[in-house]
């Protein structure tokens, strides 16, 4: 029977505690190994762990087959089996707790895909005006949660909703150069193809956060099903959303919603995860210098920069592509 020690290595991994902090008394942040029930191995190497998951109701092991080939290229054909030297069959029955170990005799790596840093996307600008009552107009509820807007005396109440982009404005560079427009067929009337309703959905505030920090995504091959990778709080993990609002015309893009649930795997389940960025930090906080003294602290700050620059003003205009502000060079 394959077996691993008790504290084995994760591949790519930082050292195995699960919060850090510095000196300066920044806020500790979580990488998303934490609470792991999933471990998934080499055979030939059940030393280390190539990466896990947190598992939580809904994840088949069809569903987790499909997730591992987006953490890992294979050369050939693969399959896994469990601590009992049992075979895993790429089935809709409940995924299990425990150790996986990949049986192959050909050879993989992890995939080393880029993840694209996110935080909680709070950017308002006269861009985004048009994106956003597009998106209330068209969907009047939390997509996942289906709790719909307040309304009173003919008035609608959207405090509590946020009209959350799949693909975050602030990557508006990348979304030109792969190309991602091609995925858009209704065009708004400003603010380019990835202010299109297209790329956007109506979420109640704090999903929104869970969404934005890939801690829930959907998955449009999978009947639209709610994967989380941490618990919520809000009893949708394994929710499957209702097909008829992402089969009208201008319904959020199934290609969008794809890259975002890749995104979400990456960031969660390849080697020990990525980081969970605090946002929730007390008043008077030093917000750039928690930042800065925290992981990825270049990536996030030019995050953080483009979304709301992305929010006013066209950084991309449409004649050439041409960058109108150039990216921080503060990583580190």
């Amino acid at each position: 029977m394959a077996s691993s020690p008790s504290f084995p290595k994760t591949f790519t991994s930082p050292p195995p505690e699960t919060e850090t902090s510095s000196p300066q008394n920044t806020m500790p942040t979580r990488d998303r190994s934490a609470g792991r029930n999933v471990h998934i191995y080499d055979l030939n190497d059940p030393t280390t762990v190539i990466g896990g998951l947190l598992l939580l109701p809904g994840v088949t092991n069809a569903n987790f087959y499909t997730m591992i080939e987006i953490i890992i290229i294979f050369e050939g054909p693969f399959f896994l089996q469990n601590e009992n030297e049992t075979k895993i069959e790429k089935d809709d029955y409940p995924l299990q707790p425990g150790n996986y170990y990949i049986i192959t005799t050909h050879s993989f790596r992890l995939n080393d895909e880029p993840w694209l840093v996110r935080t909680i996307s709070l950017a308002t600008g006269s861009r985004v005006a048009t994106f956003t009552e597009a998106v209330r107009s068209r969907d009047r509820q939390c997509i996942i949660s289906g709790r719909s807007i307040p309304t009173f005396n003919g008035i609608d109440f959207w405090g509590g909703f946020k009209a959350a982009h799949i693909f975050p404005l602030a990557y508006e560079g990348n979304w030109i150069k792969q190309n991602y427009g091609r995925w858009i067929t209704s065009q708004p009337v400003q603010g380019g193809s990835i202010n299109s309703v297209q790329n956007g959905m109506l979420l109640s505030s704090h999903i929104q956060q869970l969404f934005d920090s890939y801690s829930i995504s959907i998955n449009p091959d999978d009947n639209y099903k709610i994967v989380a990778f941490q618990p919520t709080a809000f009893d949708i993990e394994g929710k499957y959303l209702n097909r008829e609002l992402f089969t009208r015309p201008n319904a959020p893009a199934d290609p969008l919603l794809r890259w975002h649930f890749r995104q979400a795997v990456l960031a969660n389940m390849r080697g020990a995860g990525e980081p969970c960025f605090e946002h929730d930090l007390p008043p008077g906080s030093d917000i750039v210098g928690e930042i800065l003294r925290g992981p990825k602290s270049g990536e996030r700050m030019e995050f953080e920069l483009f979304s709301r620059l992305g929010a006013q003003i066209e950084l991309y205009p449409s004649a050439g592509g041409i960058i109108v502000v150039r990216p921080l060079n503060l990583r580190r």
